[in-house]
Protein backbone atom coordinates (compact mmCIF):
# COMPACT_ATOMS: atom_id res chain seq x y z
CA UNK A 1 0.00 0.00 0.00
CA UNK A 2 1.09 3.39 -0.53
CA UNK A 3 2.97 5.27 2.13
CA UNK A 4 0.70 8.20 2.07
CA UNK A 5 -2.05 5.80 3.17
CA UNK A 6 -0.17 5.81 6.57
CA UNK A 7 0.16 9.38 6.88
CA UNK A 8 -3.65 9.84 6.68
CA UNK A 9 -3.92 7.03 9.02
CA UNK A 10 -2.58 9.16 11.55
CA UNK A 11 -4.31 11.71 11.32
CA UNK A 12 -7.51 9.61 11.68
CA UNK A 13 -5.63 8.44 15.08
CA UNK A 14 -5.90 11.49 16.19
CA UNK A 15 -9.40 11.95 15.23
CA UNK A 16 -11.05 8.77 15.97
CA UNK A 17 -9.53 8.99 20.03
CA UNK A 18 -11.52 12.21 19.70
CA UNK A 19 -14.56 10.67 18.39
CA UNK A 20 -14.80 7.28 20.56
CA UNK A 21 -12.81 9.06 23.82
CA UNK A 22 -15.88 10.58 25.65
CA UNK A 23 -16.96 6.82 26.18
CA UNK A 24 -14.64 6.53 29.03
CA UNK A 25 -14.94 10.26 30.23
CA UNK A 26 -18.87 10.89 30.21
CA UNK A 27 -19.26 10.99 33.96
CA UNK A 28 -16.34 13.40 34.94
CA UNK A 29 -17.30 15.54 31.79
CA UNK A 30 -21.12 15.36 33.48
CA UNK A 31 -19.98 16.42 37.20
CA UNK A 32 -18.03 18.90 36.28
CA UNK A 33 -20.24 21.27 33.79
CA UNK A 34 -23.12 20.19 35.75
CA UNK A 35 -24.96 17.95 33.59
CA UNK A 36 -26.11 14.22 33.13
CA UNK A 37 -25.08 11.63 32.06
CA UNK A 38 -27.59 10.72 29.66
CA UNK A 39 -26.98 14.60 29.03
CA UNK A 40 -23.42 14.33 28.73
CA UNK A 41 -23.97 11.68 25.82
CA UNK A 42 -25.29 14.14 23.24
CA UNK A 43 -21.80 15.73 22.88
CA UNK A 44 -21.16 12.12 20.86
CA UNK A 45 -24.35 13.21 18.63
CA UNK A 46 -23.13 16.66 18.43
CA UNK A 47 -20.02 15.26 17.07
CA UNK A 48 -21.93 12.79 14.68
CA UNK A 49 -23.95 15.78 13.94
CA UNK A 50 -21.71 17.94 12.77
CA UNK A 51 -20.11 14.75 10.65
CA UNK A 52 -23.58 14.53 8.64
CA UNK A 53 -23.76 18.09 7.76
CA UNK A 54 -19.70 19.09 7.28
CA UNK A 55 -18.99 15.38 4.92
CA UNK A 56 -21.01 17.12 2.08
CA UNK A 57 -20.75 20.65 2.92
CA UNK A 58 -17.19 20.95 3.48
CA UNK A 59 -16.20 18.33 0.48
CA UNK A 60 -18.63 20.10 -2.05
CA UNK A 61 -16.35 23.23 -0.71
CA UNK A 62 -13.06 21.75 -1.37
CA UNK A 63 -13.47 20.32 -4.69
CA UNK A 64 -11.18 22.58 -5.84
CA UNK A 65 -8.98 22.93 -3.25
CA UNK A 66 -5.36 21.17 -3.77
CA UNK A 67 -5.61 17.65 -1.46
CA UNK A 68 -2.57 18.88 0.71
CA UNK A 69 -3.53 22.23 2.14
CA UNK A 70 -6.89 20.90 2.31
CA UNK A 71 -6.15 17.81 5.02
CA UNK A 72 -3.37 20.16 6.30
CA UNK A 73 -6.44 22.97 6.98
CA UNK A 74 -8.85 20.58 8.77
CA UNK A 75 -6.09 19.33 10.82
CA UNK A 76 -5.33 22.41 12.39
CA UNK A 77 -8.97 23.34 13.11
CA UNK A 78 -9.48 19.90 14.29
CA UNK A 79 -7.27 20.93 16.96
CA UNK A 80 -7.62 24.43 17.55
CA UNK A 81 -11.39 23.15 18.93
CA UNK A 82 -9.91 20.67 20.95
CA UNK A 83 -8.11 23.83 22.79
CA UNK A 84 -11.18 25.48 22.91
CA UNK A 85 -13.02 22.59 24.41
CA UNK A 86 -10.38 21.94 27.00
CA UNK A 87 -10.70 25.53 28.52
CA UNK A 88 -14.25 25.64 28.26
CA UNK A 89 -16.83 25.42 31.97
CA UNK A 90 -20.12 25.81 29.55
CA UNK A 91 -21.64 22.79 28.44
CA UNK A 92 -23.02 25.00 24.95
CA UNK A 93 -19.90 25.90 24.38
CA UNK A 94 -18.07 22.55 24.51
CA UNK A 95 -21.00 21.52 22.72
CA UNK A 96 -20.15 23.70 19.83
CA UNK A 97 -16.53 22.55 20.06
CA UNK A 98 -17.46 19.28 19.38
CA UNK A 99 -19.34 20.74 16.29
CA UNK A 100 -16.74 22.85 15.10
CA UNK A 101 -14.34 19.86 15.58
CA UNK A 102 -16.22 17.33 13.67
CA UNK A 103 -16.82 19.74 10.53
CA UNK A 104 -13.14 19.37 10.48
CA UNK A 105 -13.16 15.64 11.09
CA UNK A 106 -15.84 15.38 8.52
CA UNK A 107 -13.82 17.09 5.33
CA UNK A 108 -10.65 15.84 6.28
CA UNK A 109 -12.36 12.32 6.13
CA UNK A 110 -14.23 13.05 3.08
CA UNK A 111 -10.87 14.36 1.22
CA UNK A 112 -8.87 11.60 2.79
CA UNK A 113 -11.09 8.48 1.63
CA UNK A 114 -11.34 10.06 -2.01
CA UNK A 115 -7.69 10.35 -1.92
CA UNK A 116 -7.46 6.62 -0.47
CA UNK A 117 -9.50 5.35 -3.58
CA UNK A 118 -7.56 7.56 -5.62
CA UNK A 119 -4.21 5.77 -4.42
CA UNK A 120 -4.76 2.26 -5.61
CA UNK A 121 -6.21 0.45 -8.22
CA UNK A 122 -10.01 0.32 -8.69
CA UNK A 123 -10.18 -3.16 -7.55
CA UNK A 124 -7.96 -2.69 -4.48
CA UNK A 125 -10.38 0.07 -2.85
CA UNK A 126 -11.37 -2.01 0.03
CA UNK A 127 -7.38 -2.58 0.90
CA UNK A 128 -6.91 1.11 0.60
CA UNK A 129 -9.99 1.98 2.80
CA UNK A 130 -8.85 -0.62 5.55
CA UNK A 131 -5.62 1.12 5.93
CA UNK A 132 -6.99 4.64 6.54
CA UNK A 133 -9.67 3.19 9.28
CA UNK A 134 -7.08 1.61 10.67
CA UNK A 135 -6.79 4.80 12.38
CA UNK A 136 -9.75 4.66 14.16
CA UNK A 137 -9.50 1.12 15.39
CA UNK A 138 -5.76 1.47 16.74
CA UNK A 139 -7.65 4.82 18.23
CA UNK A 140 -10.01 2.50 20.44
CA UNK A 141 -7.01 0.25 21.13
CA UNK A 142 -4.23 2.93 22.24
CA UNK A 143 -5.63 6.00 22.01
CA UNK A 144 -9.11 6.16 23.66
CA UNK A 145 -8.07 4.26 26.61
CA UNK A 146 -4.90 5.96 26.53
CA UNK A 147 -7.00 9.35 27.30
CA UNK A 148 -9.42 7.25 29.63
CA UNK A 149 -6.37 6.25 31.88
CA UNK A 150 -5.56 10.22 31.51
CA UNK A 151 -8.52 11.74 31.92
CA UNK A 152 -8.46 9.55 35.60
CA UNK A 153 -5.62 11.05 36.61
CA UNK A 154 -5.03 14.14 35.36
CA UNK A 155 -9.61 15.37 34.32
CA UNK A 156 -10.89 15.27 30.84
CA UNK A 157 -9.15 18.48 30.01
CA UNK A 158 -5.83 16.84 29.87
CA UNK A 159 -7.49 14.41 27.28
CA UNK A 160 -8.79 16.90 25.07
CA UNK A 161 -4.96 19.01 25.24
CA UNK A 162 -3.63 15.72 24.34
CA UNK A 163 -5.62 14.87 21.33
CA UNK A 164 -4.41 18.62 20.14
CA UNK A 165 -1.28 17.75 20.67
CA UNK A 166 -1.67 14.59 18.68
CA UNK A 167 -3.13 16.18 15.47
CA UNK A 168 0.85 18.31 14.96
CA UNK A 169 2.42 15.10 14.45
CA UNK A 170 -0.47 14.36 12.13
CA UNK A 171 -0.25 17.72 10.26
CA UNK A 172 3.65 17.59 9.99
CA UNK A 173 3.02 13.82 8.32
CA UNK A 174 0.54 15.80 5.99
CA UNK A 175 2.81 18.32 4.84
CA UNK A 176 5.83 16.09 3.84
CA UNK A 177 4.04 13.04 2.80
CA UNK A 178 1.18 13.87 0.68
CA UNK A 179 1.83 15.31 -2.90
CA UNK A 180 1.75 19.02 -3.37
CA UNK A 181 0.75 18.57 -7.15
CA UNK A 182 -2.70 18.65 -8.33
CA UNK A 183 -4.46 15.65 -8.22
CA UNK A 184 -5.07 13.63 -11.65
CA UNK A 185 -8.80 13.94 -11.52
CA UNK A 186 -8.22 17.56 -11.94
CA UNK A 187 -5.79 17.11 -15.19
CA UNK A 188 -8.16 14.34 -16.79
CA UNK A 189 -11.71 15.98 -16.19
CA UNK A 190 -14.27 15.32 -13.74
CA UNK A 191 -18.15 15.42 -13.28
CA UNK A 192 -20.02 18.72 -12.53
CA UNK A 193 -21.11 18.42 -8.91
CA UNK A 194 -25.00 18.25 -9.49
CA UNK A 195 -23.60 14.97 -11.38
CA UNK A 196 -21.54 14.11 -8.11
CA UNK A 197 -24.78 15.18 -5.86
CA UNK A 198 -27.55 12.88 -8.15
CA UNK A 199 -25.55 9.91 -7.49
CA UNK A 200 -27.76 9.65 -4.27
CA UNK A 201 -30.98 9.20 -6.47
CA UNK A 202 -29.32 5.69 -7.08
CA UNK A 203 -31.52 2.90 -5.09
CA UNK A 204 -28.40 0.85 -4.52
CA UNK A 205 -25.70 3.62 -3.12
CA UNK A 206 -29.03 4.68 -0.72
CA UNK A 207 -29.27 0.71 0.60
CA UNK A 208 -25.83 0.44 1.42
CA UNK A 209 -25.88 3.80 3.42
CA UNK A 210 -28.63 3.20 5.09
CA UNK A 211 -27.17 -0.61 5.71
CA UNK A 212 -23.96 1.34 6.68
CA UNK A 213 -25.88 3.66 9.35
CA UNK A 214 -27.60 1.50 11.26
CA UNK A 215 -24.52 -1.04 11.86
CA UNK A 216 -22.84 2.13 12.97
CA UNK A 217 -25.92 3.15 15.11
CA UNK A 218 -25.52 -0.43 17.07
CA UNK A 219 -21.46 0.53 17.44
CA UNK A 220 -21.83 3.57 18.90
CA UNK A 221 -24.96 3.25 20.95
CA UNK A 222 -22.81 0.60 22.72
CA UNK A 223 -19.85 2.05 22.79
CA UNK A 224 -20.85 5.39 23.78
CA UNK A 225 -22.57 3.85 27.11
CA UNK A 226 -19.68 1.59 27.93
CA UNK A 227 -18.38 3.53 30.80
CA UNK A 228 -21.69 2.71 33.41
CA UNK A 229 -22.16 -0.79 32.05
CA UNK A 230 -18.40 -1.47 33.00
CA UNK A 231 -18.77 0.24 36.51
CA UNK A 232 -22.13 -0.32 37.58
CA UNK A 233 -23.64 -3.78 36.11
CA UNK A 234 -20.20 -5.22 36.14
CA UNK A 235 -19.05 -3.44 39.63
CA UNK A 236 -15.67 -2.84 37.96
CA UNK A 237 -13.63 -0.01 39.17
CA UNK A 238 -13.24 3.20 36.98
CA UNK A 239 -9.33 2.24 35.25
CA UNK A 240 -11.09 -1.43 33.99
CA UNK A 241 -13.30 0.84 31.51
CA UNK A 242 -9.87 1.58 29.55
CA UNK A 243 -9.54 -2.47 29.85
CA UNK A 244 -13.21 -2.80 28.08
CA UNK A 245 -12.09 -0.11 25.43
CA UNK A 246 -8.59 -1.48 24.66
CA UNK A 247 -10.30 -5.12 24.06
CA UNK A 248 -13.49 -3.87 22.00
CA UNK A 249 -10.16 -1.52 20.07
CA UNK A 250 -8.71 -4.93 19.77
CA UNK A 251 -11.52 -6.59 18.18
CA UNK A 252 -12.02 -4.24 15.95
CA UNK A 253 -9.04 -3.99 14.52
CA UNK A 254 -8.86 -7.50 13.99
CA UNK A 255 -12.50 -6.84 11.88
CA UNK A 256 -11.62 -3.56 9.78
CA UNK A 257 -8.16 -5.75 8.82
CA UNK A 258 -9.77 -9.08 7.79
CA UNK A 259 -12.86 -7.32 6.14
CA UNK A 260 -10.25 -5.02 3.74
CA UNK A 261 -8.81 -8.60 2.35
CA UNK A 262 -12.41 -9.41 1.55
CA UNK A 263 -14.62 -6.48 0.68
CA UNK A 264 -13.36 -5.87 -2.48
CA UNK A 265 -14.47 -9.20 -3.69
CA UNK A 266 -16.62 -11.28 -1.22
CA UNK A 267 -18.72 -8.76 0.48
CA UNK A 268 -21.79 -11.04 0.48
CA UNK A 269 -20.12 -14.08 2.94
CA UNK A 270 -19.09 -11.55 5.30
CA UNK A 271 -22.43 -9.49 5.83
CA UNK A 272 -24.17 -13.36 5.87
CA UNK A 273 -21.53 -14.35 8.42
CA UNK A 274 -20.87 -11.16 10.60
CA UNK A 275 -24.45 -10.06 10.57
CA UNK A 276 -26.32 -12.85 12.54
CA UNK A 277 -23.52 -13.32 14.44
CA UNK A 278 -23.38 -9.63 15.76
CA UNK A 279 -26.90 -10.03 16.31
CA UNK A 280 -26.43 -12.82 18.21
CA UNK A 281 -23.98 -10.90 20.40
CA UNK A 282 -25.68 -7.65 21.65
CA UNK A 283 -28.39 -9.50 23.87
CA UNK A 284 -26.07 -12.15 25.25
CA UNK A 285 -23.94 -9.07 26.44
CA UNK A 286 -27.06 -7.34 27.51
CA UNK A 287 -27.41 -11.10 29.68
CA UNK A 288 -23.73 -11.45 30.98
CA UNK A 289 -22.98 -7.82 31.47
CA UNK A 290 -22.40 -8.60 35.50
CA UNK A 291 -19.87 -10.81 34.52
CA UNK A 292 -16.28 -9.36 33.61
CA UNK A 293 -14.70 -12.40 31.82
CA UNK A 294 -17.68 -12.77 29.74
CA UNK A 295 -18.41 -9.10 29.31
CA UNK A 296 -14.75 -8.72 28.52
CA UNK A 297 -14.90 -11.63 25.91
CA UNK A 298 -18.11 -10.00 24.22
CA UNK A 299 -16.47 -7.08 23.59
CA UNK A 300 -13.69 -8.04 21.73
CA UNK A 301 -15.99 -10.28 19.82
CA UNK A 302 -18.58 -7.25 19.05
CA UNK A 303 -15.43 -5.15 18.12
CA UNK A 304 -14.34 -7.51 15.53
CA UNK A 305 -17.76 -8.46 14.28
CA UNK A 306 -18.94 -4.54 14.18
CA UNK A 307 -16.29 -3.20 12.15
CA UNK A 308 -15.67 -6.04 9.70
CA UNK A 309 -19.63 -5.87 8.79
CA UNK A 310 -19.58 -1.56 9.15
CA UNK A 311 -16.23 -1.30 6.87
CA UNK A 312 -17.44 -3.58 4.51
CA UNK A 313 -20.60 -1.87 3.89
CA UNK A 314 -18.73 1.58 3.77
CA UNK A 315 -16.73 0.11 1.08
CA UNK A 316 -19.46 -0.64 -1.05
CA UNK A 317 -20.94 2.82 -0.67
CA UNK A 318 -17.49 4.02 -2.21
CA UNK A 319 -17.81 1.34 -4.97
CA UNK A 320 -21.45 2.38 -5.86
CA UNK A 321 -19.98 6.09 -5.82
CA UNK A 322 -17.86 5.71 -7.99
CA UNK A 323 -19.75 8.27 -10.70
CA UNK A 324 -18.60 10.56 -7.88
CA UNK A 325 -15.23 11.09 -7.43
CA UNK A 326 -14.77 14.29 -5.16
CA UNK A 327 -17.69 13.31 -2.96
CA UNK A 328 -17.90 9.50 -2.87
CA UNK A 329 -15.80 10.14 0.70
CA UNK A 330 -18.24 12.77 2.08
CA UNK A 331 -20.99 10.35 1.29
CA UNK A 332 -19.63 7.05 3.14
CA UNK A 333 -18.90 9.88 6.33
CA UNK A 334 -22.25 10.20 6.18
CA UNK A 335 -23.43 7.11 6.46
CA UNK A 336 -21.27 5.84 9.16
CA UNK A 337 -22.05 9.40 11.38
CA UNK A 338 -25.48 9.08 10.84
CA UNK A 339 -25.46 6.11 12.49
CA UNK A 340 -23.32 7.42 15.39
CA UNK A 341 -26.16 10.46 15.71
CA UNK A 342 -28.57 7.73 16.22
CA UNK A 343 -27.19 5.59 17.95
CA UNK A 344 -26.44 7.31 21.19
CA UNK A 345 -29.81 8.86 21.35
CA UNK A 346 -31.70 5.47 21.39
CA UNK A 347 -29.23 4.11 23.32
CA UNK A 348 -29.97 6.77 26.19
CA UNK A 349 -33.53 6.28 25.91
CA UNK A 350 -33.27 3.36 27.39
CA UNK A 351 -31.81 4.59 30.69
CA UNK A 352 -34.73 5.48 32.35
CA UNK A 353 -36.48 1.91 31.61
CA UNK A 354 -36.02 -1.71 33.73
CA UNK A 355 -32.61 -3.06 31.40
CA UNK A 356 -30.73 0.06 33.18
CA UNK A 357 -27.46 0.10 31.95
CA UNK A 358 -27.46 -2.85 29.69
CA UNK A 359 -30.07 -1.32 27.45
CA UNK A 360 -27.52 0.31 25.30
CA UNK A 361 -26.99 -3.71 24.06
CA UNK A 362 -30.60 -4.45 24.01
CA UNK A 363 -30.75 -1.28 21.57
CA UNK A 364 -28.13 -2.18 19.40
CA UNK A 365 -29.50 -5.60 19.00
CA UNK A 366 -32.76 -4.02 17.62
CA UNK A 367 -30.49 -1.92 15.12
CA UNK A 368 -28.08 -4.84 13.86
CA UNK A 369 -31.94 -6.89 13.74
CA UNK A 370 -33.41 -3.91 11.50
CA UNK A 371 -29.97 -3.90 8.95
CA UNK A 372 -30.38 -7.52 8.78
CA UNK A 373 -33.67 -7.72 7.90
CA UNK A 374 -33.02 -5.52 5.09
CA UNK A 375 -30.46 -7.07 4.00
CA UNK A 376 -30.70 -10.92 4.17
CA UNK A 377 -33.27 -10.94 1.36
CA UNK A 378 -31.29 -9.15 -1.00
CA UNK A 379 -28.18 -11.04 -0.30
CA UNK A 380 -30.20 -14.06 -1.85
CA UNK A 381 -30.05 -12.25 -5.07
CA UNK A 382 -26.08 -11.83 -4.82
CA UNK A 383 -25.63 -15.32 -4.14
CA UNK A 384 -27.74 -16.56 -7.58
CA UNK A 385 -25.56 -14.41 -9.28
CA UNK A 386 -29.00 -12.02 -10.58
CA UNK A 387 -28.40 -9.12 -13.01
CA UNK A 388 -30.45 -7.47 -10.30
CA UNK A 389 -27.54 -8.02 -7.88
CA UNK A 390 -27.78 -5.01 -5.00
CA UNK A 391 -24.83 -5.35 -3.23
CA UNK A 392 -22.20 -7.00 -5.66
Amino acid sequence: MPFPLYLLALAVFAMGTSEFMLAGLLPDIASDVDVSVGTAGVLTSAFAIGMIVGAPLVAALARNWRRRPALLGFVLVFAAAHAWGAVTTSFPVLFATRVVAALADAGFLAVALTAAAGLVSPDRKGRALAVVLSGTTVATIAGVPGGSVLGAALGWRATFWAVAALCLPAALGILKGIPAGRDQDEATGRPALRAELAQLAGPRLLLVMLLGALVNAATFGSLTFLGPVVTDSAGLGQLWISVALVLFGAGSFVGVTVAGRLSDRRPGPVIAVAGPVLLLGWPTLAVLADEPVALFTLLFAQGALSFALGSTLITRVLYEAAGAPTMAGSYATAALNVGAAVGPVVAAATFGTEVGSRGPFWASGLLVAVALCIALPLLTVITVGSSTEVLR
